[in-house]
């Protein structure tokens, strides 16, 4: 592989990152394919999404990926906490 990138998430706790990777976790496998590979690593209130591709293409399919799949989990996240605080 030949590019990538790194993409870094901090979040208010632990427990928010956590949320946000198990959310993300399935996908991993799913959208893996010969062109691209992607990693998750989470420390503390930091989860980093590591995406490398063969190609500039593949790399750029492989950030909007990611970028629209944290940004839903977040939302979701970010509603489910809510209705938990009532």
């Amino acid at each position: 592989m030949r590019h990538e990138t790194v993409l870094s998430f901090e979040y208010d706790s632990p427990e928010a990152a956590r949320r946000i990777e198990r959310a993300l976790a399935p996908e991993v496998a799913d959208i893996a394919d010969e062109r691209s590979h992607t990693q998750l690593a989470r420390d503390g209130n930091s989860l980093d999404v590591r995406i490398e591709a063969r190609d500039i293409v593949a790399l750029r399919a492989g950030l909007n990926t990611w970028l629209s799949l944290v940004g839903v989990a977040e939302r979701i996240g970010a509603a489910s906490a809510s209705s938990q605080m009532r």
